[in-house]
């Protein structure tokens, strides 16, 4: 494991701990909320989001299968037993004149024993007819105490079995050296770089959702000082019909405005809410944890941006975007692929050992001998299981070459199929070259688009502010309706949550240009 699972492992410890910690201390101190930064959302989104643990995973599968990629190269042991009881077994004679050999066998015994007796010194020793013969053989066997078993097949043996070790090595197979050798050189890289890129995405990720989350914070801000300022609207016009210098239906027109604004702020909160749910889910915080985030859209400003242009942008992009190399990588793990294809008109060459460990065990283990000095005397011995003349051992080792010779053009069609994959990689890598183009330049004019708009409503909204100050200050002074003051809160409500879209565009701009030239800074 190298140093950055190490790095992620540990951090993911202390990031629980701590989250446990606020989850566990509301009980005693009645507090259920986990305050954090920008930098703080974005180090535990690193470490806790499921959608990159995925592609970590990933990685940690790419490294698997390179792994099983040289395991190709490695020699192989199998180990194979097997018992089979032979219950009946077919007579391998049976259909021919070789099945009556067995029958002559007796009756070749008998001839060898007349002409021994007829060739014998001894007087006492004369030929016998062949029943007489037999007749002497079944009493031998009752005198020993033999009972003499017939079969169908002499050849059956009840218990058979086979033990072995069989071990393989690969001499020569273009396909898994080509193989291995591509997947140890790129897939690592191919799927580092993955895990970059999805870094990347997840911080503009978590940016975007943070500053949404600002703006909807600062616009509930600012709905809720436009219902101040629409209550002391409707303080001054009550206390005017009060006095009967102004009509009633100018109160019930504030009281309808105060109504309609309140909802609204209402409904600005409840998107905030629903947004920090967002939030949570990208940072993998359970959803029964309170979460509050500190800072403000104005103090997140960054300028610095707005000055470069999209040829300099151009060239950091080609150099960092992840997702570039990745696809130049792709066009050489297509031309592996090719290489291997190429590799099928070649031979494999195998070298194989095989160890075995046979037993052929009857069910009747018994031994009759016949005695040197009477064919007609026998005794009977038991042999064990596991004696030697039911067991062997065989062992043999080779070569072993496999080269197909025609399989219907199948091989050059795979590298044609190859090729075409390698053309269809080159092209993809420079569509996204032009995809990243547009994507930089889109991004270098949004931010400069959002901070033109920044900076004129920010003079417009000290405008609206002056002018309601104005609006006012009329009103008591019984120079002005309360329509004109409710249009100059309206306009400098619009002015205000104008400029407050702008920073949140240009801040939201901002990080989408640093994503698509590949350097998402925290």
């Amino acid at each position: 494991m190298n140093n950055t699972s190490y790095m992620y492992k540990a951090l993911r410890s202390v990031l629980t701990i701590l989250i446990a910690g606020f989850v566990l201390v509301p009980a005693a101190h009645a507090q259920s909320d986990i305050t954090i930064t920008l930098d703080e959302a974005i180090q535990i989104a690193l470490v806790e989001n499921i959608a990159l643990d995925n592609v970590r995973l990933d990685r940690e599968d790419a490294k698997s299968q390179i792994k099983e990629g040289w395991s190709e190269l490695y020699p192989k042991v199998d180990v194979n037993s097997s018992y089979t009881r032979n219950i009946k077994s077919a007579n391998p004679f049976a259909g021919s004149d070789a099945g009556g050999l067995f029958e002559t066998l007796g009756f070749m015994n008998w001839l060898s024993f007349n002409e021994q007796a007829r060739t014998d010194n001894d007087p006492s020793s004369n030929p016998i007819s062949v029943a007489e013969y037999f007749q002497r053989l079944q009493q031998g066997y009752q005198n020993a105490g033999i009972v003499q078993s017939g079969s169908d097949n002499p050849f059956n043996v009840p218990n058979v079995y086979n033990n072995g070790i069989a071990i393989t090595q690969k001499l020569f197979d273009g396909r898994t050296i080509f193989g291995a050798y591509g997947a140890s050189k790129w897939l690592k890289p191919y799927s580092d770089l993955a895990v970059s890129r999805e870094e990347q995405q997840l911080i503009n990720n978590v940016k975007k959702a943070w500053f949404g989350i600002l703006l909807l914070t600062e616009q509930e801000s600012v709905l809720r000082m436009s219902v101040e300022r629409s209550k002391r609207t409707l303080d001054e016009v009550s206390r005017q019909v009060a006095q009967g210098v102004a009509p009633k239906f100018q109160r019930l027109s504030a009281e309808v405005q105060v109504a309609n604004q309140e909802t609204q702020q209402l409904q600005a909160a409840t998107n905030r809410s629903n947004a920090i749910d967002g939030l949570k889910i990208l940072l993998a915080i359970p959803a029964g944890t309170g979460l509050k985030i500190r800072g403000d859209l104005a103090g997140s400003v960054d300028g610095s941006m707005i000055s470069l242009n999209a040829d300099d942008a151009m060239v950091v992009a080609l150099d960092k975007r992840p997702d570039l190399a990745q696809a130049y990588i792709g066009i050489e793990l297509e031309n592996i692929q090719l290489r291997v294809a190429k590799v099928e008109f070649l031979p494999t060459i195998d070298a194989f050992a095989n160890f075995n460990y046979l037993g052929n065990v009857p069910d009747s283990r018994n031994v009759v001998s016949t005695s040197a000095s009477d064919p007609f005397s026998f005794s009977q011995s038991s042999r064990g299981y596991f004696d030697t003349a039911y067991w062997d051992r065989s062992t043999n080792v080779g070569f072993r070459l496999k080269w197909n010779l025609f399989n219907g053009f199948a091989s050059r069609q795979h590298v044609q199929q190859r090729k075409i994959a390698i053309q269809k990689a080159e092209n993809n890598t420079e569509l996204l070259k032009l995809s990243i183009r547009m994507e930089v330049e889109q991004a270098i004019r949004n931010v400069r688009t959002a901070a033109d708009r920044m900076l004129s409503q920010e003079k417009n909204v000290e405008r609206a502010e002056l002018n309601f100050e104005y609006a006012e200050a009329r009103l008591k002074e019984g120079v002005a309706t309360p329509l004109e003051v409710r249009e100059a809160s309206n306009q400098l409500d619009q002015s205000r949550l104008g400029h407050l879209q702008a920073v949140h565009d240009y801040l939201v701009a901002q990080s989408a240009y640093e994503t698509s030239i590949g350097s998402s800074a925290n």
